[in-house]
Protein backbone atom coordinates (compact mmCIF):
# COMPACT_ATOMS: atom_id res chain seq x y z
CA UNK A 1 0.00 0.00 0.00
CA UNK A 2 1.22 3.42 -0.98
CA UNK A 3 1.91 5.69 2.54
CA UNK A 4 0.09 9.18 2.29
CA UNK A 5 1.28 12.39 4.13
CA UNK A 6 0.61 15.91 3.89
CA UNK A 7 2.46 18.94 3.12
CA UNK A 8 -0.26 21.40 4.45
CA UNK A 9 -2.93 21.57 7.40
CA UNK A 10 -6.49 19.37 6.63
CA UNK A 11 -8.92 22.45 5.17
CA UNK A 12 -12.72 21.75 5.58
CA UNK A 13 -14.79 21.91 2.42
CA UNK A 14 -17.28 24.80 2.16
CA UNK A 15 -20.76 24.19 0.82
CA UNK A 16 -19.82 25.26 -2.51
CA UNK A 17 -17.00 22.82 -3.20
CA UNK A 18 -19.59 19.91 -4.55
CA UNK A 19 -20.96 22.29 -6.81
CA UNK A 20 -17.89 23.75 -8.33
CA UNK A 21 -16.17 20.67 -8.42
CA UNK A 22 -19.45 18.96 -10.31
CA UNK A 23 -19.64 22.32 -12.29
CA UNK A 24 -15.76 21.43 -13.82
CA UNK A 25 -16.53 17.72 -14.86
CA UNK A 26 -19.74 19.25 -16.77
CA UNK A 27 -17.59 21.47 -18.56
CA UNK A 28 -14.85 18.81 -19.24
CA UNK A 29 -18.01 16.92 -20.47
CA UNK A 30 -19.22 19.24 -22.44
CA UNK A 31 -15.80 18.97 -24.89
CA UNK A 32 -17.03 15.27 -25.88
CA UNK A 33 -20.12 16.68 -27.77
CA UNK A 34 -19.18 19.90 -28.38
CA UNK A 35 -18.65 19.29 -32.46
CA UNK A 36 -21.91 16.45 -32.28
CA UNK A 37 -23.86 19.31 -34.14
CA UNK A 38 -21.71 20.04 -36.93
CA UNK A 39 -19.90 16.60 -37.61
CA UNK A 40 -21.67 16.48 -41.22
CA UNK A 41 -20.36 19.33 -42.11
CA UNK A 42 -17.20 19.01 -41.14
CA UNK A 43 -15.43 18.09 -44.16
CA UNK A 44 -16.74 21.03 -45.71
CA UNK A 45 -15.38 23.30 -42.61
CA UNK A 46 -12.43 22.02 -42.99
CA UNK A 47 -11.62 21.45 -46.01
CA UNK A 48 -10.84 18.19 -45.88
CA UNK A 49 -12.21 14.26 -46.62
CA UNK A 50 -14.66 13.23 -44.07
CA UNK A 51 -12.00 10.44 -43.10
CA UNK A 52 -9.50 13.16 -42.26
CA UNK A 53 -12.23 14.96 -40.78
CA UNK A 54 -13.19 12.12 -38.17
CA UNK A 55 -9.88 12.52 -36.86
CA UNK A 56 -11.13 15.64 -35.16
CA UNK A 57 -13.31 13.80 -33.02
CA UNK A 58 -10.80 10.71 -32.64
CA UNK A 59 -7.86 12.91 -31.37
CA UNK A 60 -10.17 14.27 -28.02
CA UNK A 61 -11.03 10.70 -27.41
CA UNK A 62 -7.37 9.54 -27.86
CA UNK A 63 -5.87 12.67 -25.25
CA UNK A 64 -9.01 11.78 -23.30
CA UNK A 65 -8.11 8.07 -22.72
CA UNK A 66 -3.99 8.82 -21.89
CA UNK A 67 -4.74 11.76 -19.51
CA UNK A 68 -6.57 10.04 -16.84
CA UNK A 69 -4.87 7.69 -15.19
CA UNK A 70 -1.96 9.75 -15.66
CA UNK A 71 -3.14 13.05 -13.90
CA UNK A 72 -4.81 10.55 -11.11
CA UNK A 73 -1.64 9.74 -10.20
CA UNK A 74 -0.03 13.13 -10.67
CA UNK A 75 -2.79 14.04 -8.17
CA UNK A 76 -2.00 11.79 -5.81
CA UNK A 77 1.76 12.25 -5.99
CA UNK A 78 1.74 16.72 -6.43
CA UNK A 79 -1.80 17.94 -5.42
CA UNK A 80 -5.47 17.21 -6.58
CA UNK A 81 -6.76 20.87 -7.24
CA UNK A 82 -2.89 21.46 -8.70
CA UNK A 83 -3.59 18.69 -11.66
CA UNK A 84 -7.32 19.50 -11.81
CA UNK A 85 -6.86 23.49 -12.49
CA UNK A 86 -3.56 21.96 -14.90
CA UNK A 87 -5.99 20.16 -16.53
CA UNK A 88 -8.50 22.90 -17.04
CA UNK A 89 -6.03 25.28 -18.17
CA UNK A 90 -4.88 23.42 -21.05
CA UNK A 91 -8.70 22.64 -21.99
CA UNK A 92 -9.04 26.22 -22.22
CA UNK A 93 -5.75 26.78 -24.09
CA UNK A 94 -6.83 23.87 -26.63
CA UNK A 95 -10.65 25.56 -27.22
CA UNK A 96 -8.65 28.55 -27.96
CA UNK A 97 -6.18 27.08 -30.16
CA UNK A 98 -9.22 25.32 -32.31
CA UNK A 99 -11.15 28.86 -32.24
CA UNK A 100 -8.73 30.76 -34.56
CA UNK A 101 -8.63 27.97 -36.85
CA UNK A 102 -10.22 26.29 -39.88
CA UNK A 103 -6.87 24.21 -40.89
CA UNK A 104 -7.48 20.60 -40.49
CA UNK A 105 -3.93 20.43 -38.72
CA UNK A 106 -3.98 23.22 -36.40
CA UNK A 107 -7.66 22.12 -35.19
CA UNK A 108 -6.65 18.64 -34.21
CA UNK A 109 -4.23 20.07 -31.55
CA UNK A 110 -6.25 22.15 -30.15
CA UNK A 111 -9.44 19.45 -30.11
CA UNK A 112 -6.33 16.89 -28.47
CA UNK A 113 -5.24 19.61 -26.08
CA UNK A 114 -9.35 19.84 -25.27
CA UNK A 115 -8.91 16.19 -24.25
CA UNK A 116 -6.14 16.22 -21.51
CA UNK A 117 -9.27 17.95 -19.15
CA UNK A 118 -11.19 14.32 -19.14
CA UNK A 119 -8.56 13.90 -16.12
CA UNK A 120 -10.79 16.62 -13.83
CA UNK A 121 -13.50 13.68 -13.36
CA UNK A 122 -11.29 11.58 -11.28
CA UNK A 123 -9.49 14.10 -10.00
CA UNK A 124 -12.69 15.38 -8.24
CA UNK A 125 -13.45 12.73 -7.34
CA UNK A 126 -10.99 12.23 -5.48
CA UNK A 127 -10.77 15.89 -4.16
CA UNK A 128 -14.23 14.91 -2.49
CA UNK A 129 -13.02 11.44 -0.67
CA UNK A 130 -10.00 13.64 0.74
CA UNK A 131 -12.21 16.60 2.04
CA UNK A 132 -15.82 16.07 3.04
CA UNK A 133 -17.87 14.17 5.53
CA UNK A 134 -19.29 10.82 4.66
CA UNK A 135 -22.30 11.86 5.04
CA UNK A 136 -21.76 14.25 2.23
CA UNK A 137 -19.75 12.04 0.30
CA UNK A 138 -22.34 9.64 -1.88
CA UNK A 139 -24.19 12.18 -3.29
CA UNK A 140 -21.29 14.12 -3.95
CA UNK A 141 -19.54 11.88 -5.49
CA UNK A 142 -22.55 10.54 -7.26
CA UNK A 143 -22.72 14.31 -8.74
CA UNK A 144 -19.19 13.82 -9.96
CA UNK A 145 -19.50 11.04 -11.78
CA UNK A 146 -22.40 11.67 -13.53
CA UNK A 147 -21.02 14.65 -15.24
CA UNK A 148 -19.94 13.58 -17.86
CA UNK A 149 -23.05 12.22 -19.09
CA UNK A 150 -24.71 15.72 -17.48
CA UNK A 151 -22.53 17.97 -19.31
CA UNK A 152 -22.88 15.82 -22.84
CA UNK A 153 -26.65 15.84 -22.53
CA UNK A 154 -26.65 19.22 -22.05
CA UNK A 155 -23.67 20.08 -24.39
CA UNK A 156 -26.23 18.81 -27.60
CA UNK A 157 -28.90 21.48 -27.29
CA UNK A 158 -26.62 24.25 -26.31
CA UNK A 159 -23.96 23.80 -29.32
CA UNK A 160 -26.92 23.25 -32.02
CA UNK A 161 -28.52 25.97 -31.16
CA UNK A 162 -24.97 27.85 -31.11
CA UNK A 163 -24.23 25.92 -34.13
CA UNK A 164 -27.32 26.73 -35.80
CA UNK A 165 -27.55 30.73 -35.76
CA UNK A 166 -23.32 31.62 -35.44
CA UNK A 167 -20.30 30.84 -36.55
CA UNK A 168 -18.98 27.25 -35.51
CA UNK A 169 -16.31 28.99 -34.13
CA UNK A 170 -18.12 30.21 -30.95
CA UNK A 171 -18.40 26.82 -29.90
CA UNK A 172 -15.00 26.63 -28.72
CA UNK A 173 -14.99 30.43 -27.29
CA UNK A 174 -17.60 29.42 -25.25
CA UNK A 175 -16.21 25.85 -23.77
CA UNK A 176 -12.96 28.31 -23.44
CA UNK A 177 -15.17 30.95 -21.14
CA UNK A 178 -16.79 27.81 -18.94
CA UNK A 179 -13.11 26.30 -18.83
CA UNK A 180 -11.75 29.94 -17.26
CA UNK A 181 -15.07 30.16 -15.32
CA UNK A 182 -14.53 26.72 -13.55
CA UNK A 183 -10.69 27.46 -12.95
CA UNK A 184 -11.88 30.31 -11.06
CA UNK A 185 -14.16 29.21 -9.03
CA UNK A 186 -11.63 25.79 -8.12
CA UNK A 187 -9.36 28.58 -6.85
CA UNK A 188 -11.39 30.28 -5.24
CA UNK A 189 -13.65 27.64 -3.12
CA UNK A 190 -11.61 24.31 -3.43
CA UNK A 191 -8.57 23.86 -1.10
CA UNK A 192 -5.98 21.45 -1.66
CA UNK A 193 -6.04 18.03 -0.49
CA UNK A 194 -3.74 17.29 2.39
CA UNK A 195 -3.42 13.65 0.70
CA UNK A 196 -0.21 13.02 -0.91
CA UNK A 197 0.83 10.07 -2.11
CA UNK A 198 4.88 8.86 -1.28
CA UNK A 199 6.97 7.84 -4.10
CA UNK A 200 7.84 9.15 -7.49
CA UNK A 201 5.92 9.64 -11.08
CA UNK A 202 6.51 6.27 -12.90
CA UNK A 203 7.33 7.67 -16.54
CA UNK A 204 8.20 4.59 -18.09
CA UNK A 205 4.77 3.57 -16.91
CA UNK A 206 3.09 6.54 -18.40
CA UNK A 207 4.46 6.09 -21.50
CA UNK A 208 4.13 2.15 -21.63
CA UNK A 209 0.42 2.80 -21.07
CA UNK A 210 -0.05 5.71 -23.43
CA UNK A 211 1.28 3.85 -26.39
CA UNK A 212 -0.49 0.87 -25.65
CA UNK A 213 -3.98 2.87 -25.53
CA UNK A 214 -3.26 4.67 -28.46
CA UNK A 215 -2.45 1.11 -30.50
CA UNK A 216 -5.73 0.01 -28.59
CA UNK A 217 -7.78 2.62 -29.67
CA UNK A 218 -6.95 4.00 -33.02
CA UNK A 219 -7.81 0.52 -34.61
CA UNK A 220 -11.29 0.65 -32.77
CA UNK A 221 -12.07 4.35 -33.91
CA UNK A 222 -11.29 3.94 -37.83
CA UNK A 223 -11.65 0.29 -37.91
CA UNK A 224 -14.83 1.14 -40.26
CA UNK A 225 -12.70 3.33 -42.69
CA UNK A 226 -9.60 1.18 -42.27
CA UNK A 227 -11.59 -2.09 -42.66
CA UNK A 228 -12.15 -4.52 -39.58
CA UNK A 229 -9.73 -6.87 -41.02
CA UNK A 230 -7.19 -4.93 -43.16
CA UNK A 231 -3.51 -5.52 -42.16
CA UNK A 232 -3.50 -1.73 -40.55
CA UNK A 233 -6.38 -2.82 -37.73
CA UNK A 234 -5.38 -5.98 -36.90
CA UNK A 235 -1.69 -5.05 -36.92
CA UNK A 236 -2.60 -2.27 -34.82
CA UNK A 237 -4.38 -4.40 -32.30
CA UNK A 238 -1.95 -7.08 -32.26
CA UNK A 239 0.79 -4.24 -31.42
CA UNK A 240 -1.35 -3.18 -28.68
CA UNK A 241 -1.81 -6.49 -26.61
CA UNK A 242 1.96 -6.85 -26.81
CA UNK A 243 2.76 -3.44 -25.51
CA UNK A 244 -0.08 -3.60 -22.46
CA UNK A 245 1.20 -7.45 -21.49
CA UNK A 246 4.76 -5.83 -21.63
CA UNK A 247 3.58 -2.68 -19.47
CA UNK A 248 2.23 -4.82 -17.40
CA UNK A 249 4.82 -7.29 -16.31
CA UNK A 250 6.71 -3.81 -15.71
CA UNK A 251 4.13 -2.38 -13.61
CA UNK A 252 4.05 -5.66 -11.14
CA UNK A 253 7.92 -5.62 -10.82
CA UNK A 254 8.62 -1.46 -10.39
CA UNK A 255 8.01 -0.08 -6.96
CA UNK A 256 5.80 2.93 -7.16
CA UNK A 257 3.79 1.67 -10.58
CA UNK A 258 1.51 4.01 -12.45
CA UNK A 259 -1.33 1.95 -11.88
CA UNK A 260 -0.99 -0.59 -9.27
CA UNK A 261 -2.04 -3.70 -10.99
CA UNK A 262 -2.37 -5.80 -7.80
CA UNK A 263 -5.04 -3.44 -6.38
CA UNK A 264 -6.84 -3.65 -9.78
CA UNK A 265 -6.98 -7.10 -9.77
CA UNK A 266 -8.81 -7.35 -6.54
CA UNK A 267 -12.73 -8.64 -7.37
CA UNK A 268 -14.11 -5.48 -6.41
CA UNK A 269 -12.00 -3.36 -8.31
CA UNK A 270 -11.70 -5.74 -11.69
CA UNK A 271 -15.45 -6.48 -11.91
CA UNK A 272 -16.30 -2.80 -11.18
CA UNK A 273 -13.95 -1.53 -13.95
CA UNK A 274 -15.27 -4.63 -16.25
CA UNK A 275 -19.28 -3.16 -16.06
CA UNK A 276 -17.92 0.44 -16.40
CA UNK A 277 -17.06 -0.09 -19.59
CA UNK A 278 -20.77 -2.00 -20.21
CA UNK A 279 -21.94 1.31 -18.88
CA UNK A 280 -20.01 3.26 -21.22
CA UNK A 281 -21.40 1.19 -24.23
CA UNK A 282 -24.78 1.59 -23.04
CA UNK A 283 -24.51 5.27 -22.21
CA UNK A 284 -23.44 6.26 -25.69
CA UNK A 285 -25.98 4.04 -27.85
CA UNK A 286 -28.51 6.78 -26.99
CA UNK A 287 -26.50 9.64 -28.09
CA UNK A 288 -25.63 7.97 -31.38
CA UNK A 289 -29.04 6.80 -32.35
CA UNK A 290 -31.87 9.27 -30.99
CA UNK A 291 -30.55 12.62 -32.62
CA UNK A 292 -30.29 11.42 -36.15
CA UNK A 293 -33.75 9.58 -35.73
CA UNK A 294 -35.32 12.84 -34.88
CA UNK A 295 -33.56 14.58 -37.46
CA UNK A 296 -34.57 12.38 -40.23
CA UNK A 297 -36.75 14.04 -42.82
CA UNK A 298 -40.57 12.73 -42.47
CA UNK A 299 -39.95 11.54 -46.22
CA UNK A 300 -37.83 8.26 -45.12
CA UNK A 301 -41.22 6.96 -43.54
CA UNK A 302 -39.80 6.32 -40.14
CA UNK A 303 -37.79 9.89 -39.14
CA UNK A 304 -39.11 12.32 -37.41
CA UNK A 305 -38.17 15.75 -38.94
CA UNK A 306 -37.18 17.90 -36.31
CA UNK A 307 -34.77 20.54 -36.02
CA UNK A 308 -31.24 20.46 -34.62
CA UNK A 309 -32.27 22.36 -31.23
CA UNK A 310 -35.16 20.28 -30.97
CA UNK A 311 -33.37 16.66 -31.37
CA UNK A 312 -30.82 18.29 -28.68
CA UNK A 313 -33.69 19.08 -26.56
CA UNK A 314 -35.46 16.20 -26.93
CA UNK A 315 -32.16 14.08 -25.79
CA UNK A 316 -31.15 16.83 -23.14
CA UNK A 317 -33.37 15.26 -20.56
CA UNK A 318 -30.43 11.93 -20.48
CA UNK A 319 -28.16 14.79 -19.04
CA UNK A 320 -30.80 16.48 -16.08
CA UNK A 321 -31.94 13.05 -14.87
CA UNK A 322 -28.82 11.55 -14.71
CA UNK A 323 -28.02 15.02 -12.46
CA UNK A 324 -30.88 14.21 -10.61
CA UNK A 325 -30.58 10.99 -9.31
CA UNK A 326 -27.23 11.73 -7.48
CA UNK A 327 -29.70 12.16 -4.26
CA UNK A 328 -31.72 8.71 -5.12
CA UNK A 329 -28.34 7.35 -5.30
CA UNK A 330 -27.38 8.28 -1.51
CA UNK A 331 -30.54 7.11 -0.26
CA UNK A 332 -30.55 3.95 -2.19
CA UNK A 333 -26.89 3.15 -1.44
CA UNK A 334 -27.28 4.17 2.16
CA UNK A 335 -29.59 1.68 2.69
CA UNK A 336 -28.78 -1.17 0.06
CA UNK A 337 -25.06 -0.50 -0.83
CA UNK A 338 -23.64 0.70 -4.13
CA UNK A 339 -23.75 -3.00 -5.95
CA UNK A 340 -26.96 -3.33 -5.29
CA UNK A 341 -27.75 0.34 -6.61
CA UNK A 342 -25.40 -0.55 -9.28
CA UNK A 343 -27.53 -3.43 -10.13
CA UNK A 344 -30.53 -1.21 -9.99
CA UNK A 345 -29.10 1.13 -12.42
CA UNK A 346 -28.49 -1.46 -15.21
CA UNK A 347 -32.14 -3.12 -14.62
CA UNK A 348 -33.51 0.64 -15.75
CA UNK A 349 -31.17 0.64 -18.11
CA UNK A 350 -32.24 -2.16 -19.59
CA UNK A 351 -36.03 -1.31 -19.37
CA UNK A 352 -35.21 1.89 -20.80
CA UNK A 353 -34.13 -0.03 -24.32
CA UNK A 354 -36.37 -2.76 -24.28
CA UNK A 355 -38.98 -0.36 -24.16
CA UNK A 356 -37.12 2.47 -26.62
CA UNK A 357 -37.26 -0.48 -29.41
CA UNK A 358 -41.54 0.61 -29.30
CA UNK A 359 -41.01 4.04 -28.72
CA UNK A 360 -39.20 5.27 -31.73
CA UNK A 361 -42.71 7.07 -33.58
CA UNK A 362 -42.90 10.19 -32.21
CA UNK A 363 -40.66 13.17 -30.23
CA UNK A 364 -42.18 13.00 -27.06
CA UNK A 365 -41.85 9.52 -27.19
CA UNK A 366 -37.64 9.81 -27.53
CA UNK A 367 -37.72 12.46 -24.38
CA UNK A 368 -39.52 9.09 -22.41
CA UNK A 369 -36.55 7.30 -23.47
CA UNK A 370 -34.27 9.86 -22.37
CA UNK A 371 -35.43 10.20 -19.14
CA UNK A 372 -35.72 6.49 -18.52
CA UNK A 373 -32.28 5.59 -19.42
CA UNK A 374 -30.72 9.23 -17.32
CA UNK A 375 -32.30 7.83 -14.58
CA UNK A 376 -30.66 4.13 -14.96
CA UNK A 377 -27.39 5.66 -16.30
CA UNK A 378 -26.88 8.10 -13.31
CA UNK A 379 -27.87 5.30 -10.87
CA UNK A 380 -24.87 2.91 -12.36
CA UNK A 381 -22.49 5.96 -12.62
CA UNK A 382 -23.13 7.23 -9.07
CA UNK A 383 -21.96 3.69 -8.29
CA UNK A 384 -18.57 3.11 -9.75
CA UNK A 385 -16.51 5.76 -7.52
CA UNK A 386 -18.39 4.36 -4.53
CA UNK A 387 -17.15 0.50 -5.44
CA UNK A 388 -13.56 1.76 -6.32
CA UNK A 389 -12.96 4.16 -3.29
CA UNK A 390 -14.30 1.61 -1.24
CA UNK A 391 -11.59 -0.94 -2.62
CA UNK A 392 -8.91 0.58 -2.78
CA UNK A 393 -6.06 3.07 -0.34
CA UNK A 394 -6.48 6.76 0.10
CA UNK A 395 -3.20 7.45 -1.54
CA UNK A 396 -4.62 5.48 -5.27
CA UNK A 397 -7.89 7.61 -5.32
CA UNK A 398 -6.93 9.39 -8.02
CA UNK A 399 -5.61 7.02 -9.75
CA UNK A 400 -7.71 4.29 -9.32
CA UNK A 401 -10.68 6.38 -10.43
CA UNK A 402 -8.59 7.55 -13.43
CA UNK A 403 -8.38 3.93 -14.64
CA UNK A 404 -12.24 3.76 -13.96
CA UNK A 405 -13.02 6.69 -15.81
CA UNK A 406 -10.61 5.40 -18.82
CA UNK A 407 -12.58 1.76 -18.57
CA UNK A 408 -15.60 4.15 -19.30
CA UNK A 409 -14.20 6.02 -22.26
CA UNK A 410 -13.13 2.53 -23.61
CA UNK A 411 -16.81 1.61 -23.47
CA UNK A 412 -18.05 4.69 -25.42
CA UNK A 413 -15.22 4.11 -27.67
CA UNK A 414 -16.37 0.67 -28.65
CA UNK A 415 -20.10 1.61 -28.59
CA UNK A 416 -18.97 4.49 -31.21
CA UNK A 417 -17.25 2.02 -33.56
CA UNK A 418 -19.85 -0.66 -33.65
CA UNK A 419 -23.20 1.07 -33.30
CA UNK A 420 -21.27 2.94 -36.45
CA UNK A 421 -20.39 0.01 -38.14
CA UNK A 422 -23.98 -1.35 -37.43
CA UNK A 423 -25.80 1.75 -38.89
CA UNK A 424 -23.38 1.88 -42.03
CA UNK A 425 -23.95 -1.79 -42.85
CA UNK A 426 -27.67 -1.31 -42.43
CA UNK A 427 -27.96 1.80 -44.20
CA UNK A 428 -30.22 2.91 -47.68
CA UNK A 429 -28.15 4.21 -50.28
CA UNK A 430 -30.35 7.25 -52.15
CA UNK A 431 -28.69 9.28 -54.32
CA UNK A 432 -25.03 8.85 -52.94
CA UNK A 433 -25.77 9.48 -49.75
CA UNK A 434 -26.31 6.68 -46.61
CA UNK A 435 -29.67 7.38 -45.06
CA UNK A 436 -29.47 5.06 -41.91
CA UNK A 437 -32.89 2.92 -41.41
CA UNK A 438 -35.15 1.98 -38.53
CA UNK A 439 -33.42 -1.92 -38.44
CA UNK A 440 -29.90 -0.49 -38.11
CA UNK A 441 -31.40 2.12 -34.92
CA UNK A 442 -33.41 -1.20 -33.47
CA UNK A 443 -29.95 -3.24 -33.90
CA UNK A 444 -28.35 -0.45 -32.12
CA UNK A 445 -30.63 -0.35 -29.06
CA UNK A 446 -30.13 -4.31 -28.86
CA UNK A 447 -26.89 -4.22 -28.83
CA UNK A 448 -26.84 -1.91 -25.87
CA UNK A 449 -29.25 -3.98 -24.09
CA UNK A 450 -27.05 -6.78 -24.05
CA UNK A 451 -23.91 -4.96 -22.93
CA UNK A 452 -26.33 -4.05 -20.11
CA UNK A 453 -26.75 -7.52 -19.79
CA UNK A 454 -23.56 -8.41 -19.32
CA UNK A 455 -22.83 -5.80 -16.68
CA UNK A 456 -25.57 -7.29 -15.08
CA UNK A 457 -23.83 -10.54 -14.22
CA UNK A 458 -20.15 -8.90 -13.65
CA UNK A 459 -22.15 -6.71 -11.28
CA UNK A 460 -23.29 -9.99 -9.26
CA UNK A 461 -19.73 -10.88 -8.65
CA UNK A 462 -18.46 -8.30 -6.89
CA UNK A 463 -17.84 -8.90 -3.21
CA UNK A 464 -21.08 -8.12 -1.14
CA UNK A 465 -21.56 -5.29 0.85
CA UNK A 466 -21.54 -5.39 4.64
CA UNK A 467 -25.82 -4.79 5.64
CA UNK A 468 -27.27 -1.78 6.47
CA UNK A 469 -26.76 -2.27 10.52
CA UNK A 470 -23.23 -2.36 9.27
CA UNK A 471 -23.01 0.70 8.48
CA UNK A 472 -22.36 4.40 9.54
CA UNK A 473 -22.90 6.16 6.45
CA UNK A 474 -23.78 5.68 2.35
CA UNK A 475 -20.38 5.04 1.90
CA UNK A 476 -18.75 2.86 4.92
CA UNK A 477 -15.52 3.35 6.25
CA UNK A 478 -13.77 5.11 3.00
CA UNK A 479 -10.38 3.13 3.22
CA UNK A 480 -9.14 0.27 5.46
CA UNK A 481 -7.44 2.96 7.39
CA UNK A 482 -10.45 4.59 8.64
CA UNK A 483 -12.02 1.07 9.33
CA UNK A 484 -9.52 0.01 11.67
CA UNK A 485 -10.01 3.67 13.39
CA UNK A 486 -13.65 3.38 13.79
CA UNK A 487 -13.19 -0.46 14.86
CA UNK A 488 -10.78 0.99 17.50
CA UNK A 489 -12.61 3.68 18.69
CA UNK A 490 -15.85 2.31 18.41
CA UNK A 491 -15.51 -0.77 20.35
CA UNK A 492 -12.19 -1.19 22.07
CA UNK A 493 -10.51 0.69 24.54
CA UNK A 494 -7.05 1.53 24.04
CA UNK A 495 -5.43 5.32 23.03
CA UNK A 496 -6.44 7.70 21.17
CA UNK A 497 -5.82 11.68 20.56
CA UNK A 498 -4.30 13.68 17.30
CA UNK A 499 -0.64 13.36 15.76
CA UNK A 500 -0.07 17.02 15.34
CA UNK A 501 3.25 19.55 13.54
CA UNK A 502 4.09 22.29 13.67
CA UNK A 503 2.15 24.91 15.20
CA UNK A 504 -0.29 22.60 16.35
CA UNK A 505 -1.73 21.90 12.95
CA UNK A 506 -3.10 17.88 12.77
CA UNK A 507 -1.10 15.57 10.71
CA UNK A 508 -3.26 13.61 8.29
CA UNK A 509 -1.87 9.88 7.18
CA UNK A 510 0.60 9.71 9.93
CA UNK A 511 1.71 6.09 10.84
CA UNK A 512 1.38 5.44 14.43
CA UNK A 513 2.54 1.77 16.02
CA UNK A 514 1.89 0.23 18.77
CA UNK A 515 4.51 -1.32 20.59
CA UNK A 516 4.65 -3.63 23.73
CA UNK A 517 7.30 -3.93 26.36
CA UNK A 518 8.81 -6.78 24.12
CA UNK A 519 9.58 -4.86 21.39
CA UNK A 520 6.73 -6.42 19.57
CA UNK A 521 4.16 -4.82 16.90
CA UNK A 522 0.65 -4.82 19.22
CA UNK A 523 -1.02 -2.68 16.53
CA UNK A 524 -0.82 0.19 13.96
CA UNK A 525 -3.48 2.70 12.64
CA UNK A 526 -3.26 5.74 10.44
CA UNK A 527 -4.18 9.18 11.55
CA UNK A 528 -7.14 10.29 9.43
CA UNK A 529 -7.85 13.84 8.29
CA UNK A 530 -7.87 15.72 11.12
CA UNK A 531 -5.11 13.87 12.60
CA UNK A 532 -6.90 11.53 14.96
CA UNK A 533 -5.93 8.30 15.80
CA UNK A 534 -7.09 5.70 17.48
CA UNK A 535 -5.41 2.02 18.98
CA UNK A 536 -7.02 -0.81 20.73
CA UNK A 537 -4.54 -2.24 23.68
CA UNK A 538 -4.81 -6.36 24.42
CA UNK A 539 -3.71 -5.63 28.08
CA UNK A 540 -3.20 -3.12 30.23
CA UNK A 541 1.04 -2.20 30.82
CA UNK A 542 3.33 -0.14 29.32
CA UNK A 543 3.75 0.53 26.20
CA UNK A 544 5.57 2.97 23.19
CA UNK A 545 3.39 5.03 20.62
CA UNK A 546 5.76 5.37 17.88
CA UNK A 547 4.54 8.17 14.89
CA UNK A 548 6.02 8.45 11.57
CA UNK A 549 5.18 10.65 8.78
CA UNK A 550 6.91 12.51 5.70
CA UNK A 551 8.23 15.76 6.18
CA UNK A 552 8.56 15.51 10.11
CA UNK A 553 10.99 13.89 12.59
CA UNK A 554 9.95 10.10 13.77
CA UNK A 555 8.41 10.51 17.76
CA UNK A 556 8.66 7.02 20.02
CA UNK A 557 6.80 8.28 23.54
CA UNK A 558 6.24 6.31 26.42
CA UNK A 559 2.50 5.44 27.69
CA UNK A 560 1.01 3.22 30.44
CA UNK A 561 -2.66 1.79 30.04
CA UNK A 562 -4.50 1.10 33.22
CA UNK A 563 -7.78 -0.40 31.51
CA UNK A 564 -9.52 3.02 31.33
CA UNK A 565 -8.93 4.91 27.49
CA UNK A 566 -6.49 7.40 28.12
CA UNK A 567 -5.93 10.24 25.05
CA UNK A 568 -1.99 10.87 24.01
CA UNK A 569 -1.47 13.83 21.82
CA UNK A 570 1.42 13.06 19.65
CA UNK A 571 3.77 16.17 18.26
CA UNK A 572 5.86 15.06 15.70
CA UNK A 573 7.35 18.58 16.06
CA UNK A 574 8.57 17.52 19.76
CA UNK A 575 10.82 14.26 18.97
CA UNK A 576 10.48 12.30 21.56
CA UNK A 577 8.03 13.88 23.42
CA UNK A 578 4.25 13.37 24.16
CA UNK A 579 1.89 15.85 25.26
CA UNK A 580 -1.48 14.07 27.41
CA UNK A 581 -4.54 15.66 26.46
Amino acid sequence: MTDTTTDQPTRRAGGAVVPVLAFAGIVVAVMQTLLVPVIKDLPQLLDTAPSNATWVLTSTLLSGAVATPIMGRLGDLYGKRRMLVLSLAVMVVGALVSAFTSELITMIVGRTLQGFAMGAIPLGIGLMRDMLPRERLGSAMALMSSSIGVGGGLALPAAALVAQHTNWHALFYGAAGLGALAILLTLLVVPESPMRAEGSFDLAGALGLSTGLVLLLLPITKGSDWGWSSGTTLGLFAAAVVVLVLWGVYELRVQAPLVDLRTTARPAVLFTNLASIMVGVAFYVVSLVLPQLLQLPTATGYGLGQSMVVAGLCVAPLGLTMMFTAPVYARLSARYGPKVTLIIGLLIIAIGYGGGLGLMDAAWQTVVTSVILGAGIGLAYSSLPALIVGAVPASETGAANGLNTLMRSIGTSVSSAVVGMVLANTANNVGGVAIPTMHGFRVSFLIATAAVAVGLLLALFLPRSPRPAQRHTQLRASSEEDASLERAGEVLRGFRGRVLGADGTPVARAKVTLIDRRGRQAGATVSDVDGRYALAVPAQGAYVLAAKASGHGPLASSATHSGEERAVDLDLSLPGEAVSA
